[in-house]
């Protein structure tokens, strides 16, 4: 069995690709800011990413946050990796990095270039966007009486439990370079989905189409996060509502 630290281990993706890498027999380290004994901020580096990444045979790189930062922590990972002589890191991306201009994705796409470019044996999966971060999109905007929407798109949600699964896969083997992207089983409209959240969560609210402006609209208007030739995942969005609040 192999040697795997799993950056952003206590994160909703990274505590699943734990869990998984666990039971499948591998001895995994977990790297986050408050988790002893690898409590390590990725962006400031030093001694203690030394210490976690020696001896790793692969990484799998979850860390990351819409607030910034995650350039730097990335270099500050592959600097460590190569002194640690890593084998392999594995990143987890998105869909539509590479076509969609949202500052984000912006920022994912770099991380995949510094991996890509790293001298490192390297493997970067781009999903979908999972259930619950639409959960907590719909959430926050059922605050207001009426839930506005971004005209005309659409999301492909997938399940966490199904990437995690994936990801682990692919710590276990051999670098692949770009892995074939995963995508939820179903295209919908954000309208379906919101209701289909209202429904299980109890609430009544309108729901309004409103009309934004600028590329990154354009580019998720058109499609660019979606890949439905890759809808590869099986659960549903109700099923995870399902499970989630106890009604479809």
């Amino acid at each position: 069995m192999t040697t795997i630290l799993v950056t952003g281990g206590t994160g909703t993706l990274g505590r699943l690709v734990t869990e998984r890498l666990r039971a499948d027999g591998h001895e995994v380290r977990v790297l986050s800011r408050h988790t002893q004994p690898y409590a390590v901020d990725l962006r400031e580096g030093g001694s203690g990413l030394d210490a976690a990444v020696k001896g790793v045979d692969t990484i799998v790189h979850c860390a990351s946050t819409p607030r910034g930062g995650d350039e730097r922590a990335a270099a500050n990972l592959v600097t460590a990796a190569r002194r640690g002589e890593v084998g392999h890191l594995v990143y987890i991306s998105i869909v539509g990095v590479d076509r969609v201009p949202f500052g984000y994705y912006r920022t994912k796409l770099t991380v995949e270039r510094l991996i890509e470019e790293s001298g490192l044996g390297w493997t970067v999966l781009r999903t979908t966007q999972f259930h619950d971060l639409l959960v907590q999109l719909f959430q926050g905007l059922a605050k207001s009486p009426v839930m506005p929407l971004p005209a005309g798109v659409r999301d492909q949600p997938i399940e966490v439990r199904e990437v995690a699964a994936r990801l682990a896969e692919l710590a276990t083997g051999a670098p692949v370079g770009r892995a074939e992207d995963m995508g939820g089983p179903e295209v919908r409209t954000l309208k379906s989905l919101a209701q289909a959240h209202l429904t299980a969560t109890a609430r009544r609210r309108a729901v309004a189409s409103v009309p934004l402006w600028g590329a990154a609209y354009r580019g998720f208007r058109e499609g660019g996060h979606l890949t439905p030739e890759r809808a590869v995942g099986k659960g549903t969005f109700e099923e995870y509502l399902e499970r989630r609040f106890g009604r479809g």
